[in-house]
């Protein structure tokens, strides 16, 4: 797959899929298969056009924007669904500013764009004035076809990148997983922490997830992960150590059943399956311990299924 990080003239005709595709959930495949469709049809490439950094965050800087992908885990799953050129367009406030048929003249038509592929909430140019009527509208007056997605549902629920959000930070592990098409995924490199699970008899890998990476609810999961070429399962928990500390940063601790290899300063991807618990806070040691018993079990129980 290529990817492209300044908008040179395209030698070849294309059809262009618009969006962020924040996590590259359900709905977003569901587009790109309507994209690729087109592609054959018209016996040309299928290109995506994301923005670089999300919009939100230059928009509202003021806000805390926490996202459910880096950059390079949109490429790697778009390169996976078959999409064969990625433009990372970089999103400054000019480009905030350009209107909506300035989009179409100056970045999407260098693109050789001969199709385009859109949301149905999906908004460009500024003041987000431009919408799939106008884009409509502007690939009629310009040459090129334009295809709709309408809203992508399941249970009577929207799939959207902040609705995935949303039940993350509710903890809701399930729909998280239905509305992505996958079970969350925490990505990030183990560092070094208190080491205080190890002296309990349950060492953790301390994971610092990427920079604006959106983290779970705080509480107890059932994990798995990768480790060593293998499938190795686990119980995740993140929070503010209670028992220890009365402030303390959030952290994120995964102890992985039946594996001591040294992995530090690795990169991993846990894949949640189950939240077990909220995080609270215990009398002692000895209670503590006991419950980690506990959430063994439960985890081992949730991930059964997995290893089968």
């Amino acid at each position: 797959m290529q990817v492209r990080t300044s908008l040179l003239t395209n030698k070849q005709s294309c059809v262009l899929a618009l969006g962020n595709f924040d996590g590259v959930h359900l709905g977003h495949r569901r587009l790109l298969e309507l994209g690729s469709k087109q592609a054959v049809r018209l016996g040309v490439e299928l290109s995506v056009l994301i923005f670089e950094p999300h919009p939100l965050k230059v928009l509202f800087p003021e806000r805390e924007i926490k996202l459910l992908s880096t950059t390079e885990e949109r490429l790697l799953y778009l390169e996976t669904i078959g999409v064969q050129t990625v433009h990372l367009l970089p999103f400054t406030r000019k480009m905030a500013n350009t209107s909506p048929e300035q989009f179409v003249e100056e970045i999407l038509l260098p693109l050789g764009v001969i199709h385009v592929v859109v949301g149905f909430n999906y908004s460009f140019g500024a003041q987000g004035r431009g919408n799939p009527e106008l884009i409509q509208a502007l690939g009629k007056k310009h040459g090129f076809g334009v295809s709709v997605l309408q809203a992508q549902m399941i249970d009577g629920q929207v799939i959207s990148s902040s609705s995935i959000r949303k039940a993350l930070l509710h903890g809701d592990i399930i729909l998280a997983g239905s509305l992505l098409g996958r079970p969350p995924c925490l990505r990030g490199t183990v560092v070094h922490g208190e080491e205080r699970g190890r002296q309990l008899g349950y060492p953790t890998a301390n994971i610092l997830p990427a920079e604006d990476y959106l983290i779970p609810k705080r509480g107890v999961y059932a994990v798995w992960a990768f480790l060593d070429g293998k499938r190795v399962s686990g119980m995740m928990n993140i929070g503010m150590k209670p028992t220890f500390h009365d402030l303390y940063t959030t952290m994120v601790e995964v102890h992985f059943f039946d594996f001591t290899a040294d992995l530090y300063g690795s990169e991993i991807e846990v894949h949640i399956v189950e939240r077990l618990r909220d995080e609270r806070k215990f009398n002692g040691v000895n209670e503590l311990l006991m419950q980690l018993k506990k959430d063994r079990v439960s985890a081992e129980s949730a991930l059964r299924e997995i290893f089968i």
